[in-house]
């Protein structure tokens, strides 16, 4: 009895003693990957500190020409959505093809939207008939539709442009373009 007393004891000594060693495992392998993150950020300040020496070095006699940060857009974009869709039609050899457009427009001027209000009739005409003077094989590839796009574009803008005396919009977004 004496001995299968002692043989528990070892065996509750062996499990502490795994749990330890366990523990140390750990906390080496968390001290290893704190080292290696450490490294890995000094070698990236030390490569981005040698890189900006060979700049430095390689302008060394020109005179320095700061060039001026870009400037933040004065106010935030205004996403304008025409309400309708717009819808074409097609005739491609002998079959009725269809065009189904969602448009919304961006500027950043609130009085720009009173006005696309105000010219909507307008600009939806525009619109349609700029698309449906279009081929249809050239909008199934991503440069018609890119073209047609800025066609789209360059037409709103020209329309504000004559009746508001600015062209108004930066962009044109097709929110959805199906053809069948």
């Amino acid at each position: 009895m004496a001995e299968d007393e002692e043989r528990e004891l070892t065996e509750e000594e062996q499990a502490e003693a795994d749990r330890k060693a366990k523990r140390k495992q750990r906390i080496m392998l968390i001290a290893l990957a704190l080292v290696l993150v450490l490294l890995s950020v000094g070698v990236t300040l030390g490569l981005l500190h040698f890189l900006s020496e060979d700049e430095a070095e390689s302008t060394e006699g020109e005179p320095v020409v700061e060039e001026a940060p870009p400037e933040p857009a004065s106010q935030e974009a205004i996403y304008y959505p025409l309400n309708e869709k717009l819808v074409v039609n097609y005739n491609v050899r002998g079959r009725q093809r269809f065009l189904q457009v969602e448009v919304s427009l961006m500027f950043r001027d609130n009085a720009v939207a009173a006005a696309l209000e105000k010219h909507m009739p307008r600009i939806r005409n525009d619109l349609i008939m700029l698309m449906s003077g279009q081929e249809f094989e050239d909008l199934q590839t991503p440069e018609g539709r890119e073209l047609l796009r800025q066609d789209a574009l360059r037409s709103i803008q020209a329309i504000l442009q004559e009746e508001i005396g600015q062209p108004g919009i930066e962009q044109v977004l097709f929110t959805s373009f199906v053809m069948q």
